[in-house]
């Protein structure tokens, strides 16, 4: 999740679409905290790990 909204954040700004930048942000960091709360032991969502 974190690749693909660097992906998305890179094609948002070189192709100038605020939207493919904007889904890019949430989504790294929606996976970070999903990566965060798995490396800190907690199951989030029935998941140990995300990735």
């Amino acid at each position: 999740m974190i690749i693909l909204g660097v992906i998305l954040m890179i094609l948002g700004f070189v192709a100038a679409i605020p939207i493919l930048w904007t889904v890019g942000i949430i989504l790294v960091v929606i996976g970070l905290a999903l990566a965060l709360l798995g490396a800190m032991g907690h199951a989030v969502g029935g998941r140990r790990h995300y990735y």
